[in-house]
């Protein structure tokens, strides 16, 4: 099968990242694809980044429905653009966020998420209201990382990150941690080994998902919500 990795960031660096975590999931036969859109914001921290993200990224989803691939990962914990992903393509989309909220709660009582910024809790807590798996993670917690430091060994993004992991530990009595952000991608095996407990990457754990999607032929229903958009003018001019 042909999975496309839609990073909707502008960031190379961190979509070469993703792409490798994506790859190394893969199971055999799988083409993996990564890409980010060539316009948006360089990282998604927050609601304001996402509105501008989520254009680039749907026009990711649409290409690569055109090209023939069978299922899409939208690689932003947040799940960017999801739902109007969904409604664009044939085959299914499947979000880090959501991916990784439901590994968590199939191997743990309770989870906690570590994400980068206070600014991306209230986010993914009405995500996983949503998602109908609130009562499941005991806490949505923030490392106070920059997404782009996570990249820079210098910065001390890691030792930040692991430091949140031992609070969450000790005092949401977390059984799991779910990364919040694809940055993290390459650091979960690290961490688990580290701390002593499952470390889900939604990268990871979203591609699994996606390939076990296709193999059962099942996609995103069209009856409801996700059908395909209807044709309509986009107005593009500006007004004088």
């Amino acid at each position: 099968m042909r999975l496309l990795v839609v990073n909707p960031n502008t960031s190379a660096s961190m979509t070469e990242s993703i792409g490798r975590a994506a790859c190394t999931a893969a199971g055999q036969g799988v083409e993996v694809v990564a890409v980010n859109p060539a316009r948006g914001p360089v990282s998604i921290e927050g609601y304001f980044d996402e509105v501008f993200a989520a254009p680039g990224l749907v026009e990711e989803v649409v290409k690569g429905d055109a090209a023939g691939f069978e299922a899409f990962v939208v690689a932003c914990f947040d799940d960017t653009g999801l739902e109007a992903a969904r409604s664009a393509a044939r085959g299914p989309v499947v979000g880090i966020g959501e991916a990784a909220f439901h590994v968590a709660s199939l191997i743990a009582h309770r989870f906690s998420v570590v994400t980068t910024l206070k600014r991306s809790i209230a986010p993914i807590e009405a995500n996983l209201v949503k998602y109908g798996l609130a009562s499941r993670c005991a806490r949505v917690r923030a490392c106070e990382v920059p997404v782009l430091a996570l990249e820079d060994p210098a910065s001390g993004a890691r030792d930040k990150l692991s430091a949140e992991i031992d609070r969450a530990i000790a005092e949401d009595d977390a059984e799991a941690i779910a990364l919040g952000c694809a940055g993290m991608a390459e650091l979960a095996e690290a961490l688990a080994q580290r701390h002593g407990l499952p470390v889900v990457d939604g990268v990871a754990a979203a591609v699994k998902l996606a390939e076990a999607l296709v193999g059962l032929g099942l996609a995103t229903s069209k009856r409801g919500p996700y059908a395909p958009p209807r044709p309509k003018v986009f107005a593009q001019g500006s007004r004088q």
